[in-house]
């Protein structure tokens, strides 16, 4: 087999592990709105098998970006952009540990913490916000075996919604310090909006590992 075959294959290989991984993230990304409906409701079984199956999508994503690592350490030189794709995989890991503690977090906090005012619809469009930037992320991962060209372009995509959670943390923010008045839940609440926002600030980061890994395809 020619090298070059050799290396496109490979390619495809590592490319396809980081696929698995962030269809793993989504899995568990998609799992926060049972979270906080669970919460909402005191729903504890519920928050428990939510809260359980995004546990098992985080030590998926790990054991695959283990596997990515030895892969490629035994591929040696064959790919250049090997260190991309090993960032590439640690921080589409990164955005699975966040999902992880907040959901975790959530289990903490009582439901009467987010009812006051508009603060539960608020909280929930965060939510939906932070599903929908891990799903861009995905787009941006998927299509680098199809076009890497257009992972670039979509990229956009991702920074565009992260500018808008963004936003969305700092007006929930204020209302958080003005209506709970419970130490504790303030607190604990304050620190789920501000993981959901380091979610999306990670999503963005592995958004941009992306085009930095695709411009050397």
């Amino acid at each position: 087999m020619f090298r070059g075959e050799g290396e496109v294959l490979a390619r495809r290989k590592t490319l396809a592990v980081l696929q698995d991984e962030v269809k793993s993230v989504v899995d568990a990304a998609r799992e926060l709105p049972s979270v906080y409906s669970s919460v909402l409701n005191n729903d504890l079984i519920t928050l428990e098998t939510a809260s359980k199956k995004i546990k098992n999508a985080e030590v998926s994503v790990e054991a695959l970006r283990r596997s990515l690592t030895r892969e490629l350490a035994e591929i040696g030189a064959m790919i250049m952009s090997r260190e991309a794709v090993l960032k590439t995989a640690y921080d589409i890991e990164n955005v699975v540990h966040f999902i992880d503690g907040v959901a975790f977090r959530f289990s903490q906090i009582s439901n009467k913490a987010v009812q006051p005012g508009n603060l539960s619809g608020e909280i929930k469009e965060l939510i939906n916000m932070a599903v929908e930037i891990v799903q861009r992320l995905s787009e941006v991962i998927r299509s680098l075996t199809i076009n890497p060209a257009q992972s670039i372009e979509l990229a956009s995509n991702v920074e565009k919604l992260e500018g808008q959670i963004d936003n969305k943390y700092r007006e929930i923010t204020v209302k958080v310090l003005n209506k709970v008045n419970s130490v504790k839940d303030l607190l604990v609440l304050k620190d789920i909006v501000e993981r959901i926002e380091s979610m999306s600030d990670a999503c963005l980061a592995a958004s941009d590992s992306v085009t930095i890994l695709a411009l050397g395809l």
